[in-house]
């Protein structure tokens, strides 16, 4: 047994665990962050994402271990004091999903996307979540809400 600690969505967690034990059971079976999902265990579908450190990572090709002294965001943690995050609400405004199984991954990603690229063009965005995978939805929806999600973080930075 390995002994890591790691912040989760800002609490910190000390816990033994098997040093093959993956970032995903991790959080889902240990910390109780069911938000992230199981999708495919081979790092193909993305529905696992998460961020580690700022950077979205498949947390099924993650060890738990490989997180110790790291900080990890889960969908959990972007709502901020009962408010969803400018993407979680786009996605939701924006019918960017059918049955919701990649919803909380292809949220992280997009995140991930417009924080490196504020204001991506359609072709920048579908690149972006090339590597998140949605087998009920033909991605339009999803990139509508990616662009309305930029339109409003670009509109509270300008506030700020």
């Amino acid at each position: 047994m390995s002994r890591i600690t790691v912040i989760v969505d800002g609490v910190s967690y000390t816990d033994e665990v098997e040093p093959r034990t993956l970032l995903v059971h991790y959080l889902r079976e240990t910390v109780g962050k069911t938000g992230t999902v199981v999708g495919c265990d081979t790092s193909n579908c993305g529905a696992c994402t998460v961020h580690l450190d700022g950077t979205s990572v498949k947390s099924c090709n993650v060890l738990a271990v490989q997180a110790d002294g790291h900080e990890v965001t889960t969908i959990e943690g972007l709502a901020q004091n009962g408010e969803l995050h400018p993407v979680q609400k786009a996605f939701h405004e924006c019918h960017a999903l059918q049955c919701g199984y990649c919803t909380p991954g292809m949220i992280m990603q997009a995140c991930d996307v417009l924080k490196n690229n504020p204001d991506p063009s359609e072709q920048e965005i579908r690149e972006g979540l090339e590597g998140n995978l949605c087998r009920c939805t033909g991605y339009h929806n999803i990139v509508k809400a990616v662009q309305q999600a930029a339109g409003e973080l670009s509109s509270q930075a300008v506030s700020s």
